[in-house]
């Protein structure tokens, strides 16, 4: 089913099209989703807040039995629970997965548990090993995003502590590992239960050495860009501002500001440095001007299938239930805002393309653009006919490269049909007969590595 909200958004300078933005239902039934990844294949992993992890197929199904259930050893509720997943870049050949998770006393963890030996479904409960706890001296600004990063490390956002205003001074404390992003090596067994990276920047002077960078309020959730590995990170503010920094993948020690700063306005500059030893914020928002108070951060889109969302930044807040889209000049477009949402978290597939989830609905959308239009969206590598088709379809080589693979999609980007070529064949076609009228996507993968894609109507 296809829920209809359309949006169109408003023209800033900074775009030279409009863009619009369709939600459509891919799978619902979940309870406070706090992350959204895959594994490296068609599958989503989908977290809640509760200690559960279930497996999203790649049809919008849900299996039954959840892959890891963490219920028992973490505390849950307001900003605490099971909050972040990673899966490791090797998971294919050594089936490990990381979980930061706030346990019994409040504090967090991250924990490694392996896969089952008898189920790629499921993961073994029972292979659990914590690698690091940290203490948390309130409940809330828990961060708990964590990803590896494009160096093979594991990169783990921590909020400053919590409360309001951070009255320990977390964020400015290098001696701490509160208010900061973290990064260590998971792989080098010579220092167990981690190791740390030798260039960290705090490594061999004052300060911890599994800080990347600081001056955090509360990180909620962070991405690296598939293009050029640049670190966007959603930073909550206090009263005021909505940060989303961005660094480049070498940029080590930043310094991003709190408690000093909030956004590009000073907070509590009591004791703090010139304003110039921190990074500014990227893009940010007031919550005056957007009705916002708590941005919830995405992924830059780097999909084959919506070429007028190249290279823009997508994040969401959950007050004002709207997405925005941030452009390489720094500049934000919204939509309008998508009522009863209160998004929490973004995913990413294998391919690129994004999903949104909501703590309310308990619903997992696949975000579109609808405007695929003839000069942007189809290519002319291959020649794809009859197109409207009724039983079969035939893709004819254009260029130098052939076929290896077409897949063909519905417009919420449910997978429908896949069909592999070995024969380096000048055509070649395949049946669509099981489709039923409508407009369809069809993904053509070539020898040379590279997608193409083009509207396919079937009648």
């Amino acid at each position: 089913m296809k829920l209809k909200l359309l949006f169109l958004f408003a023209l800033f300078s900074a775009f030279s099209f409009a863009q619009t933005i369709d939600l459509t239902l891919f799978a619902s039934g979940f309870t406070d989703p706090t992350e959204i990844v895959h594994a490296g294949d068609e599958r989503l992993f989908v977290v809640e807040q509760g200690g559960l992890i279930k497996v999203l197929n790649s049809d919008g199904s849900v299996n039954a039995t959840p892959y890891l259930n963490v219920s028992t050893i973490l505390s849950e509720g307001g900003e605490r629970g099971l909050l972040g997943l990673a899966f490791h870049p090797n998971y294919a050949t050594n089936g490990y997965f990381y979980i930061n998770y706030t346990n019994t006393s409040g504090d967090t963890v991250i924990a490694r548990y392996e896969v089952s030996d008898a189920d790629a479904n499921i993961a073994n409960p029972d292979s659990g090993t914590i690698l690091l706890t940290i203490d948390q001296p309130y409940s809330n600004h828990n961060g708990g995003c964590i990803r590896f990063g494009p160096d093979g490390y594991l990169y783990i956002s921590m909020g400053d502590g919590g409360s309001g205003g951070d009255p320990d001074g977390n964020g400015q404390d290098i001696n701490t590992l509160l208010g900061a992003m973290l990064r260590i090596d998971v792989d080098d067994d010579s220092t167990a239960p981690y190791a740390i990276p030798a260039n960290n920047p705090f490594v061999g002077t004052d300060g911890a050495d599994e800080i990347w960078a600081y001056g955090l309020r509360n990180a909620w959730k962070f991405s690296f860009d598939k293009d050029n590995n640049d670190l966007w990170i959603a930073d909550v503010g206090q009263n005021a501002i909505e940060e989303i920094n961005k660094a480049e993948p070498t940029e080590a020690g930043i310094n991003y500001g709190w408690r000093c700063y909030e956004g590009t306005a000073e907070y509590d500059t009591t004791g703090c440095p010139e304003a110039t030893d921190y990074r500014a914020p990227f893009a940010e928002y007031t919550h005056n001007a957007t009705g916002g108070c708590s941005v919830t951060g995405g992924y830059v889109y780097r999909g084959a299938t919506y070429p007028g969302l190249q290279g823009l930044y997508l994040f969401a807040d959950y007050c004002n239930n709207q997405i925005g889209m941030v452009n390489s000049n720094a500049e934000i477009t919204y939509t309008q805002p998508f009522n009863g949402q209160f998004f929490t978290t973004f995913g990413e597939d294998v391919n690129g393309e994004l999903y949104i989830a909501g703590g309310i609905s308990g619903n997992l959308y696949k975000i579109v653009d609808t405007q695929l239009s003839s000069t942007t969206f189809n290519s002319n590598a291959f020649s794809v006919y009859p197109n409207p088709a009724t039983n079969a379809v035939t893709i004819k080589t254009s260029g130098a490269t052939t076929v290896a693979q077409a897949t063909i999609y519905d417009v919420s980007g449910k997978q429908l049909l896949s069909y592999s070529f070995t024969n380096n064949a000048a055509q070649n076609t395949f049946s669509v007969s099981t489709l039923p009228t409508g407009l369809y996507i069809l993904n053509v993968t070539g020898t040379n590595g590279l997608h193409y894609n083009y509207k396919l109507a079937v009648n």
